[in-house]
Order: C-alpha cells, then structure tokens, then sequence
C-alpha cells in the first residue's frame, strides 16, 4: 500500500477511536459516576459498614432522606411494626443521589451479607441537574450492582414518590419520565417494580401538605400508607407465607 493511503487509513482508524472515546465520555454522566459525600455523611456511610459485620441481615431499604426517615418520628413506629421484626436495615442517607449509593454499594455497605430482600428507593435529588433518562440509568446501575454482589436477593425498585404540589412541577415531571424507564429493569423474577406514588396523591395528581407536609417527604400516616402498599410484594419476595 502507498505511503499516503497507509497515512490516510490511520487518520481514518484515529478518527474513529476519537469518536468512540467521545460518545463514551458524552454517556458518562454523574447519576452513574460513584462518588461519596462529606465527613458526616461518611459516620453515617460507616456506621452501616459496622451494622451489616454483625450479620443477621434479612431486608435492605436502600434510599435517601425518604428512606431514612423510617428512623424518625414519622416512620418509626412503622418501622418498628413492619421491618424490625425482619431483621431490615436502613440504607437511607438524607440528601443521596444515585450516584452515592453507588459508592457505598461497593465500600462496605453490602459485603458479607446476604438478604432476602432489598427496597430501593432513590433519583429523586438528581431530578434538579439530571434528565429522566440518566436517571433511570443511575437506577439501573445500582439494580445491577446488587444483582452482582447479592445474587440471591431478590429487589423491589420502587418508583421514585411524587413531589410537588401538581403534575406541573418541573422535578416531578422528571421522575414521571425516569419511573416510565426504571419500570423496565423488572424481569418478574429477581427483579421487581412498583409504583405505589398514586396512593399519595387526589385524582388530578395534587399532592397535600398532610401527605407530605414539605411536599416531598412523609408523615406518620404516608409512611403507614408506603408500608402497607408494599406489604404484599415485601412477604412474597421474602418467601413469608
């Protein structure tokens, strides 16, 4: 071959590496890019590292400040009444991004243990910076992840709640879009999805202050009404008759 053809095929071959090295760069977004938070976050993040060594581990709810709020005042007693006879764990860490839980699925928060059962409820606080579709992606990387690292539990993807006080909210327009995606990662076997978010709302899709009285997070009773709304799926995946 000429010198100049051979030139012209390594321009070619060079172009097209660029290119893929570009479309990989443009599909790495932050929703999938693992990072952790600050010094706080981090005694939270450790102080699960510390509960699951102790074993005896038989449901996950993995979230953010709606997942932890089960140890507050609002979910407790809920908690106490449904989870903690199930030797659950809360996973949940107010302000957690998917990208977070991603961190901590692979710095501790799941090693050595191996449930039964695990709810996953998380994107919400990356519907301010992040599309519906990168979204549902960070979601679909923390399903794989688990299915990787806990193979014999089986998941419930919860879709993300509504927030807001209508179908007009820009935020809750985004999780509607990323809940149409994430509903796809369900394969009716290790993998299910529920979106229990109408429960919370009227017909017309307004969200109430007494539902959620920062029209995001719950009170005692919308925790009740999550709890029971997933009871069923919860014993089935659980294996409890």
């Amino acid at each position: 071959m000429p010198l100049s053809r051979r030139v012209f095929a390594l321009l070619c071959l060079l172009s097209v590496a660029i290119s893929q090295v570009a479309v990989a760069q443009e599909k790495k977004h932050s929703a999938i890019t693992p990072v952790p938070r600050d010094a706080n976050w981090m005694k939270r993040h450790d102080s699960f590292n510390e509960r699951v060594k102790k074993g005896n581990v038989d449901l996950l709810l993995i979230g953010d400040s709606i997942t932890q709020g089960w140890e507050g005042g609002g979910g407790k007693k809920v908690w106490e009444k449904y989870y903690t006879p199930r030797n659950a764990v809360n996973l949940g860490i107010g302000g957690d991004r998917t990208e977070h839980v991603l961190w901590r699925l692979d710095n501790g928060n799941i090693e050595g243990i191996s449930p039964k059962a695990a709810v996953i409820m998380i994107g919400t606080n990356n519907s301010g910076s992040n599309t519906s579709e990168e979204i549902a992606e960070g979601v679909a990387a923390i399903v794989t992840k688990l299915r990787t690292k806990l193979p014999k539990t089986k998941l419930l993807v919860l879709a993300i709640f509504p927030r807001g006080a209508n179908n007009e909210d820009k935020r809750r327009l985004v999780n509607v879009g990323a809940n149409k995606l994430i509903a796809k990662l369900a394969d009716g076997d290790m993998v299910h999805f529920l979106d229990i978010g109408p429960k919370f709302l009227k017909e017309d899709g307004t969200l109430e202050k007494s539902v959620m009285p920062d029209l995001l997070h719950l009170n005692e009773s919308s925790y009740t009404t999550w709890a029971e709304s997933i009871e069923p799926k919860v014993k089935e995946l659980m294996g409890e008759k």
